[in-house]
């Protein structure tokens, strides 16, 4: 655990010296408070001696108050003017110490994720990770506020009074270490079975962010059917849940103060009472005066007060260190990818060979994804890729960019092995068009950019017209400034698939992969994108996965892929006459040869 806690102290950096500073502020505040009850008392015996007139009206001329007095009274200001001020400034120093913390640790937990790999982001959900950078990191904000000032506060308080209440008098002092076992019983139960409901409430934060980031994500499916009262009814389930456990903890926990105030109304019965009795009956003889008396009070609050925070900075320490755990384990686990020692920084083609690729996304899967690949695509071909789902295509594509890496066998990219190469390097020379079409918020240009941070606009302008969506584009008043939504929420599925596609262009790439990227364009389109790409790009290697075999039956090659093999390689004519799948859904398709 220590480890973590070191790790997760890294982020601290620049406000270093604030996390220093803090604690001895927090020192001269304990010490000050504790110092007054003892000056007070010596006030108290003053004013208690002062029996004849004389001493009573022993005053500076014009001063309302007697001589003694005074500087006592300046004292006990000059003390409580510091102790203000050192709990001022050690707040201050505190909350920038841990917002400066928080704010590192934020940055660093987001640069660590996207360093991560494909296997690696699989690793955690998504809704996991928004709670990581979320509320788990809140609650290492506040833990680390408490560890540098209360943590360091409540103890010496506890240390200092207890020292100045036997100073004060030895014999009534041992009331508070008397009651503490009460107390410690108390707080011992309240801690262990409140923070075993923290413990399990932070799981479920996981749970109801999925169901929250799900529900938003897919709201056009969820008012497509009509399903919005079972959402609100799912999300009511999980909300109410964790509303339970904490109502139960918080009871759990609120059983502090009447413990706290009860154990201090003892003590102050039993000083009182004791220290009375004592007075009453030997007065002249005793040790005790009403100074010291009234001191002894002041302590035991301090005392009992103090052995409280200190026991709910338990629970509330336990609780983050299920949030440090959850922060640490993103900030521990290593890329799957990353960059060899001395990398190749040049693709010069996009020549391709797959020799004896085995893939499983898991090592524990029983299963490769797939099993004993070898093919050869020359530099400027078009390969077509086709099989059902679950057949291997979409992850024969992410090899290629290195999104993962084999689990056996090698995969060349202009005769090097792809995990010899700078990954920058490969991956803007091999461009990918996922299933999933993401637009960003901003505006077209800058979506487009994301291929080419330098792109002119005539060259955005020509990558829109081999994509097809320079009329997309000249259909807004604002043309490529015109503003993008999250998401792209104000284009159609098609018009987002040919932005990215155009986006891709642009990164002038030796590879492109369209991973199934126009199955939402009508046939028209996608024949004159395929066209585009033929005259405009030809030395560019195009790798276009398809469900529709009008996408790809003018390639050089198509890939027949089944179940994690390669079933057969041809032309659109060879596979026609041989291939009992392509023969299947291209039938299908065009409704030949089967019902109608």
């Amino acid at each position: 655990m220590w480890k973590k806690i070191k790790l997760i102290l890294r982020s601290v950096r620049e406000y270093k010296r604030y996390a220093i500073i803090t604690p001895f502020f927090m020192i001269g505040e304990a010490a000050l408070e504790c110092a007054l009850p003892f000056v007070m008392s010596r006030l108290v015996n003053t004013i208690d001696n002062m029996t004849s007139i004389d001493d009573m009206t022993r005053v500076i001329p014009g001063a309302p108050w007697p001589i003694p007095m005074l500087g006592i009274i300046g004292i006990l200001v000059g003390m409580a003017m510091l102790s203000l001020l050192c709990g001022i400034l050690g707040g201050r120093t505190a909350a920038k110490a841990s917002v400066g913390l928080a704010t590192n640790l934020r940055g660093d937990l987001y640069r660590k994720i996207q360093s991560f790999s494909f296997e690696n982001i699989d690793h955690f959900h998504t809704s996991s990770l928004v709670t990581r950078m979320t509320t788990d990191i809140n609650n290492v904000q506040m833990a680390f506020q408490m560890m540098i000032r209360i943590v360091v506060r409540a103890p010496l308080m506890l240390v200092f009074s207890s020292v100045m209440a036997f100073i004060t008098d030895g014999s009534l002092a041992w009331i508070f270490p008397a009651l503490i076992p009460i107390i410690a019983l108390g707080l011992f139960f309240i801690a262990r079975n409140a923070m075993k409901i923290f413990i399990r409430v932070f799981k479920r934060y996981d749970a109801l962010n999925e169901s929250v980031q799900e529900n938003i994500s897919g709201v056009r499916v969820v008012k497509s059917y009509v399903r919005e009262e079972f959402e609100k009814e799912k999300f009511n389930n999980a909300s109410d849940s964790m509303r339970g456990d904490f109502v139960h903890a918080e009871k759990i926990v609120a059983l502090n103060n009447p413990l706290m105030n009860t154990t201090i109304h003892l003590s102050n019965i039993l000083v009182l009472g004791i220290g009375s009795y004592v007075i009453y009956i030997n007065y002249n003889g005793s040790d005790i005066d009403i100074g010291n008396l009234s001191a002894l009070l002041s302590y035991g609050i301090q005392i009992l007060t103090s052995l409280m925070i200190v026991a709910m900075i338990m629970v509330m320490l336990v609780m983050s260190i299920e949030s440090i755990k959850r922060v640490a384990e993103v900030l521990e686990e290593e890329p799957t990818i990353v960059n060899p020692e001395n990398p190749i920084m040049e693709i010069n083609s996009g020549d391709i060979v797959f020799n004896d690729v085995s893939f499983k996304y898991t090592k524990t899967a029983e299963k490769n994804t797939l099993e004993k690949v070898n093919i050869h695509v020359k530099s400027g071909q078009f390969i077509g890729i086709l099989g059902s789902t679950g057949s291997g295509k979409t992850s024969f594509a992410n090899l290629i960019s290195r999104l993962y890496d084999v689990s056996e066998g090698s995969i060349l990219v202009d005769g090097h092995d792809v995990r010899e190469y700078d990954l920058v390097t490969l991956r803007d020379n091999v461009a990918v068009v996922l299933q999933k079409n993401v637009l960003f918020s901003g505006t077209i240009a800058s979506n487009l950019r994301w291929g080419n941070k330098d792109a002119t606009e005539e060259e955005m302008w020509r990558a829109c017209k081999i994509a097809q969506a320079e009329e997309i584009v000249k259909a807004k008043p604002e043309g490529l400034e015109t503003r993008v939504e999250q998401g792209g929420a104000n284009f159609s599925g098609g018009q987002k698939q040919r932005l990215c596609i155009a986006r891709a262009i642009l990164k002038k790439p030796k590879i492109l992969i369209l991973d199934d990227s126009t199955s939402a364009v009508d046939t028209k389109t996608d024949k004159l994108i395929r066209k585009g790409l033929y005259e405009d790009l030809p030395e560019m290697t195009k790798i276009v996965i398809a469900q529709r075999i009008s996408s790809i039956e003018d390639a050089d090659q198509i890939i027949i892929m089944d179940d994690g093999h390669i079933n057969q390689i041809g032309t659109h004519e060879e596979l026609l006459k041989s291939n009992k799948i392509y023969q299947e859904v291209y039938y299908t398709q065009n409704r030949v040869g089967g019902d109608k």
